[in-house]
């Protein structure tokens, strides 16, 4: 199929999936698009095309800064805001010669695992139960996601602080891929907690997700948290060395399961697949090793003090003074005058981003930063030094003295399979319906097996497992996310693991 083709029938699935809400600012029939995939087409046909992604439509998460289109990060305090530049994510895609294919959905600022939190509306998967009812898109990067199912779009960028690229993969059957923190700047990115916001991609494969993933990851000087060319020389040279090279070869692989996700809650389509995916790689000669990763059970706790705290300190410059929409005061289109700060926050946050705030605000404060924010900060800490433990790999960034090639870990495992989410995706109307709605705790919980990697910074991808089931109902829909976790820096290694799962069927 021609470029231009592909993206004029992405074009017109934006218009006709538009009751699924996956996007918030979406392509219009006749733009300047055409002219520009038409300019990729013709790159194409002469043999020299910009990369593999010139003329592709990738989708954008309206967290993430563009130019020419709004930024309003699903929050009425962003509603009417264009930012002066693109991030430098975009500005890398559109130098490949990538379209940007609209802004999509998502929850209020990246708070959420349902992306139901949104000024503009819940995201609707593609995915209904027996009785027609749309089940939940994940979250929070949940418009990306439905984007890529519908095929509204080539590939999408989302981001991830502790799960929100993975658990909208898993919930729509799409490929939700976390680098390394650190590989891909933020510069642009609107902030939710700096120490675990990843930009990540979602797409139909691995291949489209590898192309993306090779435009955006490069160093980039405007970002304080971004590798520098040194590191990432030194991390390449200690995984190309003899010992570790040839795990992308066809030398088997030591598969890690952590026996702590083997919870009791979880479901058993999810179980199944699972093992299922297990006993597939077994067969493909690869062994399987039961691994112990104990504080992880600590993860999901020091994630929820950790991000809100990191939350309400970056929320804080929203207060109707130097950017965004204005609530109150005498500046304010007609508003009731009143307390500027109280009434432009008050009305502008949503819900989940207020509890947030809250919650970050009390484990900031003189009486709980002990007992809260600096005992997560060591859980945390274990829970790397838990991870470093099983991994044949030691972490890359430590000392070049702490690790040598002629000493590797040969008890350690490669890399690590566990499921991506504890349960199939819920309904929509479980989600929005205040008579029947479940607890944001239970929310929370959906985030279990994606936080300890965002703790860690490790990179990990969500592939789609189906398995066939005569006693299956209709809450298990026959579709599971896995989930596959490297060491820091081994992400070509997590994505080599993802294209042999992916779209397996047992």
């Amino acid at each position: 199929m021609s470029l231009l083709r592909e993206a004029e029938r992405c074009v017109a699935n934006q218009k006709s999936h538009v009751a699924l809400n996956a996007f918030i600012t979406a392509l219009q029939p006749s733009g300047q698009w055409r002219e520009q995939v038409k300019n990729a087409a013709l790159r194409t046909k002469q043999g020299t095309p910009k990369s593999k992604v010139d003329g592709r439509l990738i989708a954008i998460k309206d967290n993430i800064c563009t130019r020419d289109l709004p930024t309003t990060c699903a929050s009425g305090i962003l509603e009417k805001f264009t930012s002066p530049f693109h991030a430098t994510v975009v500005e890398h895609l559109e130098d490949a010669g990538a379209v940007v294919a609209g802004k999509t959905n998502l929850d209020e600022f990246g708070m959420g695992s349902h992306t139901v939190h949104s000024r503009f509306g819940p995201v609707k998967s593609s995915r209904q139960d027996l009785d027609t009812e749309s089940l939940s898109a994940g979250g929070s990067s949940g418009g990306s996601a439905v984007a890529v199912a519908t095929d509204q779009c080539y590939a999408a960028l989302g981001t991830d602080t502790g799960g929100s690229v993975r658990l909208p993969a898993a919930f729509t059957g799409t490929i939700g891929f976390k680098p390394s923190y650190g590989l891909i700047s933020r510069w642009g990115v609107v902030a939710y907690a700096n120490s675990l916001d990843t930009v990540g991609i979602l797409g139909r494969n691995t291949a489209s997700v590898r192309d993306v993933f090779n435009v955006v990851n490069r160093h980039d000087p405007r970002d304080p948290t971004n590798l520098s060319p040194f590191s990432r020389s030194r991390i390449h040279s200690y995984l190309q060395s003899p010992s570790y090279a040839s795990r992308l070869a066809s030398t088997p692989l030591r598969i890690g399961v952590p026996t702590e996700y083997n919870i009791s809650e979880l479901h058993p389509s999810i179980r199944r697949a699972w093992s299922r995916s297990l006993a597939y790689m077994r067969k493909q000669g690869h062994s399987i090793h039961a691994v112990s990763l104990p504080t992880t059970k600590l993860a999901l706790s020091a994630y929820y003090v950790l991000a809100p705290a990191e939350a309400s300190s970056n929320l804080a410059k929203y207060d109707g003074v130097r950017y965004g929409t204005r609530y109150g005061g005498p500046d304010s289109d007609g508003q009731s005058e009143g307390n500027l700060y109280a009434n432009t926050r008050g009305y502008g946050f949503g819900s989940e981003v207020k509890r947030r705030i809250v919650l970050g605000a009390f484990s900031l404060s003189a009486d709980a930063m002990d007992n809260y924010f600096i005992q997560a900060q060591r859980v945390r800490r274990l829970v790397q030094l838990d991870f470093d433990a099983v991994f044949r790999t030691k972490q890359p960034l430590l000392s070049p003295g702490s690790h040598t090639e002629s000493a590797p870990n040969h008890t350690g495992v490669d890399i690590l399979i566990c499921p991506t989410a504890p349960s199939p995706p819920p309904r929509i109307s479980k989600l929005i319906n205040s008579d029947i709605a479940a607890s944001p705790l239970d929310a929370y919980m959906n985030d279990i097996f994606t936080v300890p990697a965002s703790l860690a910074g490790l990179p990990a991808i969500s592939v789609p497992v189906t398995v066939s089931d005569e006693h299956q109902d209709s809450s298990d829909a026959g579709l599971a996310g896995v989930q596959i976790v490297g060491q820091y820096g081994d992400d070509e290694l997590v994505l080599k693991v993802g294209e042999l799962l992916e779209s397996r069927k047992f």
